[in-house]
């Protein structure tokens, strides 16, 4: 009987178990069946800093001879609406500077409304927002820029710029390496044979090429002499410096003589002392006494000797790299030994001040150009001479380590542009 007893209570205590476990998961159903899948959280969509997920966007392009009026009251902007956001732009953007040819975009509510935001691109990077509504103001933007390393080398057959554009190389990146190697390598001497290799950023805005970056490095074999470039900057010091921390650039001389006073200063329209009508004065005059002497401001090569009666009198043009070109005028003679092809250094002695040609008095009337056209002398900033500093050196030391290495890498072909 008791057998039997605790056989029936036995039941009873599994069958009540049963009971709450059915009762557990009936009232758990979220904690025991899988989880509902989670809708995917909406990103707002941003451009020009801006939503536009609820905007139509009209891109256009700016025609000849049209302008921001032209623009925006053909889609239905009032002109004084135009000329309060004209007025409180004024210091963030001169409608005036708008282009022909550059993009622009009308963003507005729906298809027949009055926009809300222009956005005009100066240029890939860099765009301007006209706010259209309420307050009416403009900002400015930059898009991000992508930049890619490149690795490029060529060995020249006519000219630096052909080397560049005949395997699709933007020309502009030859003029770039010119310029570093301005003062080392007269590029307008470079023979069949020499070669380069460089490392260089290409920068790129939504994919779209926009320009060159920076030249890390360099390495110019002309006539079988190599030259190495490294970009350093670190401790105040920036520039191109050669394998062993000196500087690729030479300063001109702050003045090609000792002068009493500047009698006449560069002027795109001065009234001519004995001519007596305006014309450009692309110089700098410097009144000293007749006799002065007047030395080179830098380095170079003497590649003219002449006399102009109706002009500058005697004068010497002296080439002193690819980029630069200096010339003195009125001369009352020529220092011993000047003649063309002649090669001078800095501070030396090449001529006299003197009054000849069209002259009042003594002076030198001394000019400067840059890839052939006059710049005014005394704006010319003197290029960085100094050496990589001593606390700067093992900075350096390592940066042109690893490059050198880089640079050691590229084969010297015709290497069509690769990703570093």
């Amino acid at each position: 009987m008791k057998k039997y007893i605790a056989e029936i209570l036995l039941v009873l205590f599994a069958a009540a178990v049963f009971a709450s476990f059915t009762f557990f998961k009936k009232n758990n159903k979220s904690t025991l069946q899988p989880s509902e899948k989670v809708q995917p959280e909406i990103v707002p969509n941003y451009a020009w800093g801006i939503c536009i997920d609820s905007l139509i966007i009209d891109s256009l392009v700016v025609k000849r001879n049209q302008n921001l009026s032209d623009i925006l009251m053909k889609r239905g902007i009032s002109a004084y609406t135009i000329d309060r956001l004209v007025k409180n732009s004024k210091n963030i953007f001169d409608v005036r500077r708008i282009r022909s040819g550059n993009d622009y975009y009308l963003l507005s509510p729906d298809t027949a409304g009055v926009p809300l935001y222009m956005v005009y691109e100066e240029s890939l990077r860099d765009y301007c927002v006209f706010h259209l509504t309420d307050s009416l103001y403009t900002t400015r933007g930059q898009k991000n820029v992508d930049t890619t390393t490149c690795r490029l080398s060529g060995i020249i057959e006519t000219s630096l710029w052909n080397s560049f554009s005949d395997r699709g190389v933007n020309p502009v990146l030859a003029i770039r390496l010119s310029d570093i190697y301005a003062w080392t390598i007269d590029f307008f001497g470079i023979q069949k044979g020499d070669r380069y290799k460089v490392i260089y950023d290409e920068l790129y805005v939504e994919d779209r090429f926009a320009g060159f970056g920076k030249i890390h490095a360099a390495v110019f074999e002309n006539m079988g002499v190599s030259v190495n470039a490294y970009y350093f900057a670190s401790g105040g010091q920036s520039g191109y410096f050669d394998s062993e921390g000196n500087s690729l650039r030479k300063a001109f001389l702050k003045a090609p003589l000792n002068f009493s006073r500047i009698s006449s200063r560069y002027s795109r329209s001065r009234m001519h002392p004995i001519l007596k009508y305006r014309r450009p004065h692309l110089g700098v005059d410097y009144a000293a006494p007749k006799g002065t002497p007047v030395y080179s401001i830098g380095d170079g090569v003497v590649v003219k000797k002449a006399y102009q009666k109706r002009g500058g009198g005697y004068y010497l043009t002296i080439k002193h790299n690819s980029v630069y070109t200096s010339q003195y005028m009125h001369l009352n003679g020529y220092a011993r030994g000047m003649a063309p092809g002649v090669r001078v250094t800095q501070g030396q002695l090449i001529g006299y001040v003197g009054k000849t040609g069209l002259a009042t008095g003594p002076h030198l009337d001394f000019r400067i150009y840059k890839n052939g056209s006059p710049v005014d002398p005394l704006r010319v900033k003197a290029p960085p001479v100094e050496p990589v500093s001593e606390e700067n050196m093992a900075a350096f030391v390592q940066l042109r380590d690893s490059l050198g290495i880089r640079l050691e890498a590229i084969p010297f072909e015709n290497l069509v542009l690769a990703e570093e």
